[in-house]
């Protein structure tokens, strides 16, 4: 017999006023979006379809491709966050049987190669150490032993805070075998150097929330011709409707018929950022994020941390720093919000408890923002026991952004 319901539920929920606290965002994401971004995202709503939203659609693949150094004409961006981007370049390009070789380097290799066996994938992998770039040798043997249909790597690994150097050497490997290359650029997108078309990456997918300093949910993703007319010769549907890219084709192309409704807020809040990036300009916003990020890793091993990746490696947008001895890493960030209201965030995976993941992205990377992170750090460290020189760190952050 069904029960009445009870005076509890029946009431209608006391929630108030939504007041996130005022944090300053320098974690591997999100980064602090710009004032700008923000008061695009409060103008007018119109519909997906609605003519002036589809000159909007062709203002954000015009800025895409700018930023992604391409011209490919399959620029657009995901509805959805960079995971979504991530499903969907792994998930329409591999095809069940496909062969996929993915890295073993950080975190979200491990990520790709999930990706690409849910997509009905066999996935071989190249082996490499967390905090460590894949050795194009490597590559090559993997390739030649196991002669994959696709070959995926990270640009910019957030787990480890290192840079793929090479990256012309290994899409060379991978053509040499008729592999596409995919290529995570989340964390390298508007804030490293990245050159898709000159360093002949077929896919390439990011999230916004990053160097783009955008929110979360409208989310890049590029295509060569090559790999798009794989996508479209499918002879298995992507087990994907919603990231399909052959019905998203109807969207996104010339056609601009209905699949989804987009996210249209979201894609206010990516034209502005893209518009930024645009004005700043692309290798400016590159040398910015380099400098700043200098500042900090100059004013952390100052202090007598270390960082977790060599100087030839090292990622300026995530800057993953040795945890102290006798220092618990959890215990550090959750003072830096109670002391500070300053995000950063611990390790990943086999790094767990073994750094701090510090960003310097977008919007975030300020030179305030690097002073503020640097002596915040430095306090909270030194009130826990750790053996570091806070003073000092806030000194060679000073120098190096003067110099």
């Amino acid at each position: 017999m069904a029960q009445e319901p009870s005076i509890e539920t029946d009431r209608a929920p006391a929630v108030g006023e939504l007041t996130p606290p005022d944090r300053t965002l320098m974690g591997p994401g999100p980064s602090d979006v710009h004032p700008r971004v923000r008061r695009a995202m409060s103008t007018p709503l119109v519909g997906h379809l609605d003519p002036s939203f589809v000159e909007i659609m062709d203002d954000v693949q015009e800025l895409l491709r700018y930023t992604f150094r391409t011209d490919n004409e399959w620029t657009i961006p995901v509805s959805g966050t960079g995971s979504a981007a991530m499903e969907a370049a792994i998930g329409n390009v591999v095809e069940p049987g496909d062969t996929m070789l993915v890295p073993t380097n950080g975190y979200f290799g491990g990520r790709m190669a999930s990706m690409a066996r849910r997509a009905g994938g066999e996935v071989v992998e190249v082996d490499a150490p967390w905090g460590e770039p894949l050795d194009p040798d490597d590559v090559a043997d993997a390739l030649a032993a196991h002669d994959p249909d696709v070959f995926g790597f990270i640009h910019a690994e957030t787990s480890t805070g290192v840079r793929q150097p090479d990256v012309p050497e290994l899409t060379a490997a991978a053509h040499d075998h008729d592999a596409l290359v995919i290529a995570d650029t989340v964390t390298s997108i508007g804030g490293v150097e990245l050159r898709v078309d000159e360093w002949d990456i077929d896919v390439a997918y990011a999230g916004p929330q990053k160097c783009l300093s955008c929110p979360p949910g409208a989310s890049p993703l590029t295509l060569s011709d090559e790999a798009m007319e794989k996508v479209l010769a499918r002879e298995e549907d992507s087990r994907s409707w919603y990231l399909d890219l052959s019905l998203l084709e109807g969207y996104w192309g010339e056609e601009r018929a209905y699949h989804h409704t987009a996210p249209i807020t979201n894609v206010y809040a990516i034209r502005e950022a893209l518009r930024l990036v645009a004005e700043e300009g692309i290798e400016e916003r590159w040398a910015r994020h380099e400098r700043l990020a200098g500042a900090l890793k100059a004013g952390v091993e100052g202090m007598g941390l270390e960082m977790n990746a060599p100087d030839e490696f090292w990622l300026p947008s995530l800057n993953a720093v040795r945890v102290p001895d006798g220092v618990d890493d959890g215990e550090v960030c959750a003072e830096l919000l109670d002391r500070y209201d300053l995000e950063i965030a611990s390790g990943l995976g086999d790094l767990d408890g073994d750094i701090f993941r510090i960003g310097c992205m977008g919007y975030s990377a300020r030179p305030e923002n690097v002073i503020y992170v640097v002596t915040a750090l430095g306090d909270v460290l030194e009130s826990l026991g750790a053996t570091v020189d806070p003073g000092a760190g806030v000194t060679a952050t000073r120098r190096a952004l003067s110099e």
